[in-house]
């Protein structure tokens, strides 16, 4: 799951304070602790010496060490018993000196060998749902939260079910699309209708829960998207075209891509040349996208090249959104 660099650059700057503040945290109360019982510095000393012992006589040349190691084993475990009592007396765990890992499966690394550990898979989720939030309103935005009272109860005569059923099933695709996030069949998503029907609401509900299952997610218009492609192309030297080379990486290698809005851009052949490479490049690499569009599938097919529009109808699933414009009811109601 390729994090964003910035993601996981915070994320290990956020792991890194972490254990220093708790290195630190641990250190003051060791000093506390050694100034209201000067034994247990003693103690302390001692063990450490008794440690140096027990290697060197395991190391020791020219004699049986085995009478020499059990003497220094049993001297350590005495005093160990001591500075437990000592510890005990003062209310304190028998490790509240030690320096602990926070973590046990990477001893605060943030990585298990090459995989990274759940540890660091957390705050690289909190912080790319700091990175979503700018560009998605993910502060109250969740299935939870999802209110069917502004959609119709009344059948629509064009589509056989009222907008309040149709959008019961949408939030229920796109809930289980998002909390079983690559168990089901279900690869890619295909939200289509005119604004102001929650498709980008349902769109934050699915980045919010697939980020914190810890899944690395990426949002942005098409119309940015394209923009970075073009960059990528004609300015691949510049400094402006290294950075648009790594924001498209991150719009190919990402667990899963929600591209917002596609039908607000002008359509060039660049453009076609360009969500054509999107799609196709995820669909090869088995990765996971949900596109929003305010076009109907008819428009779909008349504005891009029949290779892409193939694409988009063989292999995601088509989601129609219709009703009245939520944004507008809500404002009147107001």
């Amino acid at each position: 799951m390729p994090y964003d660099a910035n993601v996981l650059r915070r994320a290990n700057q956020r792991l890194e304070e972490k254990n220093r503040r708790r290195r630190e945290q641990t250190e003051r109360l060791r000093q506390d602790v050694y100034a209201r019982q000067p034994k247990l510095a003693q103690l302390d000393r001692r063990i450490q010496g008794t440690m140096a012992s027990l290697v060197a006589a395991a190391l020791r040349q020219g004699s049986d060490p085995v009478q020499a190691v059990r003497a220094v084993r049993e001297e350590n475990q005495s005093l160990q018993r001591e500075r437990v009592s000592l510890l005990e007396a003062m209310g304190l765990a028998e490790d509240a000196l030690n320096d602990t890992p926070a973590c046990p499966l990477c001893r605060d690394t943030g990585w298990q060998g090459a995989r990274m550990c759940r540890c660091l898979k957390e705050l690289c989720a909190q912080e790319q749902i700091k990175e979503l939030s700018k560009l998605l309103d993910l502060g109250e935005q969740s299935f939870d939260t999802f209110s069917m009272d502004y959609y119709s109860p009344a059948a629509d005569p064009l589509h056989g079910i009222s907008p309040r059923e149709n959008m019961d099933i949408n939030c229920n695709v796109c809930w289980n699309y998002a909390h079983k996030f690559g168990r089901i069949s279900t690869k890619n998503l295909l939200l289509s209708g005119p604004p102001g029907l929650g498709k980008t609401f349902l769109s934050a509900c699915i980045a919010r829960t697939v980020s914190e299952s810890g899944f690395s997610v990426v949002y942005d218009t098409a119309v940015n998207a394209f923009e970075q492609f073009d960059t990528r192309r004609f300015r691949r030297d510049s400094s402006d075209g290294l950075d648009a080379r790594d924001e498209t990486r991150r719009y190919l290698g990402c667990d899963l891509l929600i591209l917002d809005d596609l039908g607000r851009e002008m359509t060039t052949r660049l453009t076609q040349a360009s969500l054509y490479e999107l799609v196709n490049t995820r669909l090869v690499a088995d990765k996971q996208t949900v596109i929003s569009t305010n076009l109907p599938l008819e428009e779909l097919e008349s504005r891009y090249d029949p290779p892409t529009v193939s694409r988009l109808k063989g292999e995601y699933e088509f989601l129609e959104f219709f009703g009245e414009d939520i944004r507008s009811l809500r404002k009147n109601r107001l």
